[in-house]
């Protein structure tokens, strides 16, 4: 029976077969670099602006409570006793907990000396930044409640009584810091108002950096969380302040994509478009806005390709310099950049193996009469315009052997560029970013003992991350994640009214099954067309998907997220097809990013956790099985 869940998602998949049906023919048509435009793009901007703008109030609104306990306490070996007032029988005892593990048990006494069981609490390293709500079995008022650390090194950061009806009950405390705050303490816990999914890591170890104590969370490069910390800096311990940071990088995406657009494809509306698209997409909008380092990862490979594409088209050292830098800054946050910085050694061999055939061949490129152009002009001329008859070639063996060794002696010297930039820079960008890491081991900068540090934790990640066995009930593999096949679901609250509230992480199916098909437009003009940004695209596409298709371990869709980002561009590159098709196709490309921001419209409560009907959601948002909403 079909669904209309289902029947949407079958709507949707006939609207992208209409869109490619409309694509000119791939023999014939001018590729995108030939159809770059160079006028004036104030109004372009003024429209990035905009999508700027509206994005980011999205992405900050529901983000999360802007007030927490602030005021944490070490609670190893220690007691906190309530006293409460004459005639009281506590409910329910709520916690705040900060960082640390360890185990409680509450206790209760009417003299404060002969003390009886009531409960226990385990804060593991689940319960870590998240209101917990405690039942007590009381019938009869009690004058003082105890809570004891038996065991581990937890924090606490707030306490409070509560009655039978849900009003706070006033209580003094032996340790005034724990009762502070109780304007704070919410009626419910949800992700406004405590941790969700890998922030119970990554957010408490940002805290952990900041106060100078050893981080719980070191199976990542360090970077990632010291960028995060920069909200809880601004705006505390807070859900909105530990995902400040996180959702401005996503802000900033947007402008860096249409910088990155505008590159491969000119002024047109093209990256406008594009960058409407980047806006609309599931992944990068939830995604940013959770607390984790996959956010400064991806937005360093977004920009290292853009300026490994300005030096491949323009020549210019000070873009090579620049992307090598920015793969340190990336590495330095997460590994996957590694796997990006692959794809980038690949485009750099890829073009000084172009350079030497072409020497070999004896072609000597000419403008203007100038027989030997410098560098920038002539790797512009190579690689800006290679379908154009804007170069004229002459042979002569005395030229050829000039020409190579030419371009020997600019490989060399390229080479050790890169040998700084991308091994030395980031070697050093990466030492010093376990700075926060020597700080709480009092090791001093550049002695034995952080170096020693830095490479055990290089071996602790190493080994982790290839032993590591798990299952988790939203895990997926790579084949699911291009297909859209298994989002994962990050939050899930069922409420009494037959509501709830959830959100995940997925692609939009409109950038992945469209982005599916413009990366095969792009292999066949990569392979027949030996169009260069196509086979750029693709390189900078597969370096991000390719690794994970050989790793075991536990995987998740937003594992995706690198290699999704170039999906928007796979797309302008189809868009800017358009621009050679006849006049009725050009509306295709504003049609298909105007149904992309529709979809995100229509799935915006599985985005933000706004709060839904169950029965709608399964109608409206469940377009195939695998998906949980």
């Amino acid at each position: 029976m079909l669904t209309p869940s289902f029947a949407f998602a079958v709507v949707c998949f006939v609207l992208l077969l209409l869109f490619f049906s409309g694509l000119p023919n791939l023999r014939t048509c001018e590729l995108p670099r030939t159809l770059m435009k160079s006028e004036p793009d104030r109004q372009n901007r003024l429209a990035v602006m905009l999508i700027t703008v509206l994005y980011a109030v999205c992405a900050f609104w529901n983000l999360g409570n802007t007030a927490s306990p602030q005021s944490f306490v070490p609670m190893e070996g220690r007691d906190v006793i309530l006293r409460l007032p004459e005639n009281t029988v506590p409910d329910r005892l709520v916690l705040f907990p900060g960082v640390g593990q360890g185990s409680y048990s509450v206790e209760y006494s009417n003299d404060a000396e002969g003390w009886r069981p009531q409960t226990t609490f385990d804060q593991d390293h689940v319960a870590v930044l998240k209101w917990q709500i405690l039942p007590l079995n009381l019938s009869e008022p009690v004058n003082f409640l105890r809570i004891h650390c038996t065991s581990g090194s937890p924090w606490l950061g707030e306490i409070a009584l509560w009655d039978a009806q849900g009003s706070g009950i006033p209580a003094a405390a032996s340790i005034p810091e724990l009762t502070d705050e109780g304007g704070l303490v919410p009626p419910v816990s949800n992700f406004l108002n405590s941790s969700y999914f890998d922030e119970i890591y990554h957010a408490r170890t940002a805290w952990e950096h900041l106060h100078g104590i050893w981080p719980y969370e070191i199976s990542h490069p360090p970077l990632g969380k010291e960028l995060l910390s920069l909200g809880i800096l601004l705006f505390g311990m807070t859900p909105f302040g530990w995902r400040f940071s996180g959702t401005v990088v996503g802000v900033l995406m947007l402008p860096a994509m249409y910088r990155f657009l505008k590159r491969l494809f000119g002024t047109g509306r093209v990256p406008v478009l594009g960058t409407a698209l980047l806006a609309s997409g599931f992944l990068h909008y939830v995604q940013t806005r959770i607390a984790t380092i996959d956010s400064y990862a991806v937005f360093f490979i977004l920009l290292m390709y853009d300026a490994m594409y300005a030096w491949l088209t323009e020549g210019k050292t000070k873009d090579l310099a620049l992307c090598g830098i920015l793969f340190g800054l990336g590495a330095a946050c997460k590994w996957i950049c590694l796997y990006a910085g692959a794809g980038l050694g690949v485009l750099w061999l890829a073009h000084w193996i172009s350079e030497l055939l072409h020497a070999r061949h004896g072609v000597r490129y000419e403008r203007g009469g100038a027989s030997e152009p410098d560098r920038e002009t002539r790797d512009s001329l190579l690689h800006a315009a290679p379908d154009q008859e804007m170069l004229r070639q002459t042979t002569t063996r005395g030229e050829t052997g000039a020409s190579s060794a030419y371009v020997l002696r600019a490989f060399f010297k390229n080479a050790s560029l890169c040998i700084v930039f991308f091994v030395l820079i980031p070697v050093l960008i990466y030492y010093l970013s376990y700075l926060p890491y020597g700080i709480s081991q009092n090791a001093p900068l550049f002695s034995r003992a952080y170096t020693k540090l830095v490479l055990d934790n290089q071996s602790f990640m190493f080994s982790y991350h290839a032993h590591i066995r798990a299952e988790h009930p939203y895990s997926s593999r790579w084949y699911q994640w291009v297909l859209d096949i298994r989002p994962i679901l990050y939050y899930l609250e069922y409420l009494p009214d037959g509501k709830r509230v959830s959100f995940g992480a997925f692609v939009n199916p409109m950038i992945c099954w469209g982005g599916l098909l413009s990366l095969m437009v792009l292999f066949y003009t990569a392979l027949f067309r030996r169009d260069r940004t196509a086979a750029f695209l693709l390189v900078a596409y597969a370096s991000g998907l390719v690794p994970w298709m050989f790793i075991s371990r536990l995987t998740f869709a937003y594992h995706y997220f690198a290699s999704a980002l170039f999906l928007v561009p796979s797309l302008c590159y189809v868009f800017a097809l358009f621009e050679n098709a006849p006049r009725r196709f050009r509306l295709y490309p504003g049609c298909f990013t105007a149904v992309s921001v529709l979809l995100f419209a229509w799935f915006f409560p599985a985005l933000n956790g706004i709060t839904v009907s169950n029965e709608l959601a399964t109608k409206l948002l469940g377009w195939l099985p695998t998906w949980p909403f």
